[in-house]
């Protein structure tokens, strides 16, 4: 991270972007439901996308992870021309296994719709067969862009790959206008329509950047290495993808409306993770990956270290402000039609348990990145794996007491583990990594972040007790409080990560 304040601008650029995206991806959804309500349409379509994802996406996604360190050391060792080898050799072998799954989907869409929505029948079932048909064809954009997305942002170029997502939306939204005043079957080519658009754009931007094609269908030693590494990053996924079941298993057995308050209070979680952690993650990711490469172990300590700072600068503010704010929250986004002061109430504990472990989900994030960095991908999957043993215990003990609530908070219990658990192994065998190099730094972020958002808490209070207004403006003022006194500290403490933020988006 040597260019600093232009790295935090193009953080900035890329939360607004990601945000936008966020709001198409809203709009679509609004859009959707005005047309289709919860008809077994809108069953069918989504049970159709999804299934494509669960079956696939893990892998896809793997190989995207795996192969920038790959990647890395084929370029910086030997050059820009092999390295567009490699990427087309990458490109050819996901080629071939989106043409496989593609005709397997396409053959086999009856079975598969029978085994993953078996509760469906008559015509949804019918629905749902005819739309995976179609669904299992966009794999063959989605894999091929997704890697595409990460050969730019090893170039430095990550604005991009997020602007490609607004094609694919737009594709949707677009057939769904479109179905709404023609016919529903219709409906599953937006989201192929909409990929091979966001590939189109993406590929276009690569070539810009670099890259062209080459016909090379070997599977020489780079492959081997990169499908050595992804299939435990496809594992690690895969036991996240069972500890979430686990809990929704265990959530099915308390009362009604458990399982829908754990995926609301998750939603927010992630919202707010997607929005700044993956963001920041995403811009490291390729920087520490070339530093390792090169043995620039100063470099490497360097944008570890900042990008820890810059969670803990984001993430501890918004934890404090979750335990305090949680039920104001809730149900100002939430409270309203079916979903009433109890859903509120259950929703709003569960996000509060949540909470308790926002920062842990965004340094395990940042910290699997690390080893991934590193060409090591064991370490993450037992930590991982230990971690989701240490939650099913702690959800077993905690559901008789807490409900629901118990099973969040054995969800954050674990996350803190994870990240303890991979911080002791960083420091015992790669000494020469320092992820932490700065307690005074985390002490003044806590500090700071307890006295805003108490701050903020009183002021909310205040302003119930005084003045009539909006429910949300009640929360607007408390935040944009609680925000001025978190900066105005931060900078008199001179935090060097906060004044990075500062300066690259006013200067």
């Amino acid at each position: 991270m040597p260019n600093a304040r232009p790295v935090a601008h193009t953080f900035l650029f890329m939360v607004s972007l990601t945000f936008i995206s966020k709001f198409l991806g809203f709009i679509r959804e609004m859009i959707m439901a005005n047309f289709y309500g919860t008809s077994y349409i809108v069953d069918a379509y989504v049970m159709a996308n999804a299934i494509p994802n669960i079956l696939l996406g893990g892998v896809f996604v793997a190989i995207a992870t795996a192969y920038t360190p790959t990647f890395s050391t084929i370029r910086e060792q030997r050059g820009g021309d092999a390295a567009n080898g490699f990427t087309s050799q990458v490109i050819n072998l996901l080629f071939l296994l989106s043409l496989v799954s593609m005709g397997l989907g396409i053959v086999f869409s009856d079975q598969i719709t029978a085994i993953f929505a078996s509760g469906f029948s008559g015509e949804t079932a019918n629905l749902t067969s005819y739309f995976i048909k179609i669904t299992f064809s966009f794999l063959l954009f989605t894999s091929i862009a997704g890697l595409l997305d990460a050969y730019m942002q090893y170039k430095g170029f990550f604005l991009k790959p997020i602007i490609a997502g607004y094609f694919q939306n737009i594709g949707i939204i677009t057939i769904i206008l479109i179905s709404s005043i023609t016919s529903h079957y219709y409906l599953a080519f937006g989201t192929l329509i909409g990929s091979a658009f966001r590939l189109l754009y993406i590929a276009w931007n690569a070539k810009k950047a670099g890259y062209y094609y080459q016909f090379n269908f070997s599977l020489g030693e780079p492959i081997r290495k990169i499908m050595v590494m992804a299939i435990p990053v496809f594992i690690g996924s895969y036991i996240l993808q069972i500890n979430s079941f686990v809990d929704k298993t265990l959530a099915s057995r308390l009362p009604e409306g458990s399982v829908s308050a754990l995926n609301y209070g998750m939603i927010l979680i992630t919202l707010i993770t997607g929005l700044t952690v993956t963001v920041l993650v995403t811009m490291i990711y390729p920087k520490i990956t070339k530093a390792y490469t090169l043995q620039d172990f100063d470099g490497f300590n360097y944008i570890i270290e900042k990008g820890t700072n810059i969670i803990a600068i984001i993430t501890i503010p918004f934890s404090f402000g979750i335990l305090v704010f949680s039920d104001e929250v809730v149900q100002i986004i939430y409270e309203r039609g079916a979903f009433d002061p109890i859903a509120t109430s259950l929703t709003s504990s569960a996000f509060f348990y949540y909470g308790i472990g926002l920062t842990f989900y965004a340094l395990n994030e940042l910290l699997s990145k690390v080893f991934y960095s590193m060409r090591n991908t064991r370490v993450p999957i037992v930590c991982s794996g230990i971690s989701v043993i240490i939650n099913i215990i702690l959800n077993l003990m905690l559901i008789s007491s807490m409900g629901h609530n118990g099973l969040a908070f054995a969800t954050s219990i674990a996350a803190i583990v994870n990240s303890l658990m991979l911080l002791m192994w960083i420091r015992i065998k790669f000494p020469k990594i320092k992820i932490l190099n700065s307690a005074r730094k985390i002490v003044y972020i806590l500090l700071f972040s307890a006295l805003s958002v108490g701050t903020a808490h009183s002021i909310y209070l205040s302003l119930i007790e005084n003045i009539w207004m909006p429910r949300i403006l009640y929360l607007t003022i408390s935040m944009i409080v609680a925000l001025l006194i978190y900066a105005s500290c931060l900078w008199l403490v001179k935090i060097e990560e906060f004044e990075l933020v500062v300066k690259s988006r006013f200067r």
